[in-house]
């Protein structure tokens, strides 16, 4: 599983021009986070991404999005998981595919949501388009093995 964490000040998601997710945090900041989960995911990956999601220092001050009360907006990325180490086409095979990664995306989410953080979604398996202020900008990569 990886993910790409960004801080920002604002984000959002669209399906078919129609927003689905956003955040708004001009003052604490919030977390647009791109998760891929993996075919080879260990069973508890999704646990350590929560963890690492609500509680990596990488808002302004060092604080988490825990210690802030920061938003995330969570967004499906399969991209994430390809390999570009040969040729010019990404290969695909270590994504997880949509009936395996949609599940592991819901327990992300309520793990959030369990440690009290709001989170908005984006729309699994869509094409969305994401727009975002990236604060900083600050962006960091997450892999859970």
């Amino acid at each position: 599983m990886k993910a790409v964490l960004t801080r920002v000040t604002e984000a959002a998601v669209s399906v078919d021009d129609e927003v689905v997710g956003s955040i708004d945090a001009p003052d604490t900041g919030g977390i647009l986070a791109l998760v891929g989960v993996g075919r080879e995911d260990s069973d508890t990956a999704w646990e350590t991404m929560v963890r690492k999601i609500a509680e990596l220092r990488i808002l302004d001050g060092e604080r988490s999005a825990t210690e802030a009360g920061a938003p995330i907006l969570l967004v499906s990325q399969f991209t994430l998981m390809g390999r570009t180490a040969k040729g010019r086409r990404p290969s695909w095979s270590d994504a997880a595919p949509g009936p395996e990664a949609e599940p592991v995306m819901k327990k992300i989410a309520a793990g959030l949501r369990e440690r009290g953080l709001h989170v908005e979604e984006g729309r699994f398996g869509a094409m969305m388009a994401v727009s975002s202020v990236n604060d900083g900008p600050f962006t960091v990569l997450v892999e859970c093995p």
